[in-house]
């Protein structure tokens, strides 16, 4: 972690480093030598739902502003959450959310558009960072060093602080499905394949923000046979 007086020099240079969103358009950053000791977390929300994008966090926490209550985003409620994603983004060195989308899924699979949103997210950073740690066993290419630490979000605060900012951002996306496709109940199971979701996907068809890859809407696109009407040998 920076010492108190490199963590004061860098959030200096560094006052309105918060991103809110980085789009492919935006990849093409030229980042200066990468700040000593400055640790980025980064983690994902949204790897299983049958809909909408997958989102990705990185934070590099500033040592001169610890924030209380940091936890892996799962374990909190939805109030702790909304809470925490303002304080982080307001006392975070620098922070950035970013997403690959549904049609990216689809293209290049699940894992593979997970590690390109992580990806974003860290090149989407406004300062280098030393060294990046990933929740999970898998980090994305990137242009620094980067380790990949299982339950991540459980051990270190700036993975926490990741797992926060996506999956707020990305329950706040499911929102904006909600008010648009109110019949499929996106507020509820946040895209997840709930029997209740899968019962509206039955009923009501496949939206642009389906997962056309993911097994149920395959079903239902008719490009994979009903698992429930396969008998048995």
């Amino acid at each position: 972690m920076p010492s108190p007086k490199s963590s004061k020099a860098v959030k200096k240079a560094s006052s309105s480093s918060h991103d809110t969103l980085v789009v492919p358009q935006q990849l093409d950053l030229l980042w200066p030598s990468a700040s000593a000791g400055l640790l980025a977390g980064v983690d994902e929300a949204g790897r299983g739902p049958l809909a909408g994008p997958v989102v990705a966090a990185a934070v590099i926490l500033d040592d001169q502003q610890p924030i209380t209550g940091l936890a892996d985003s799962k374990k909190l409620t939805a109030r702790q959450r909304e809470r925490l994603f303002d304080e982080i983004r307001a006392k975070a060195l620098c922070c950035c959310i970013a997403e690959a989308t549904v049609e990216e899924i689809d293209e290049i699979n699940i894992l593979q558009a997970t590690m390109l949103a992580m990806r974003r997210a860290v090149e989407g950073l406004r300062l280098k960072p030393a060294m990046v740690q990933v929740d999970g066993n898998r980090v994305p290419l990137l242009k620094v060093p980067a380790q990949a630490i299982v339950k991540g979000d459980a051990k270190v605060q700036a993975i926490s602080a990741a797992s926060i900012l996506a999956k707020v951002h990305r329950d706040r996306l499911c929102g904006q499905l909600h008010e648009t496709y109110p019949q499929y109940g996106f507020d509820a199971h946040k895209g997840y394949p709930t029997a209740d979701h899968v019962a509206a996907i039955k009923r009501h068809g496949v939206t642009p923000a389906h997962r056309r890859s993911f097994g149920p809407v395959k079903v239902v696109l008719g490009l994979a046979p009903d698992p429930t009407l396969v008998q048995p040998r």
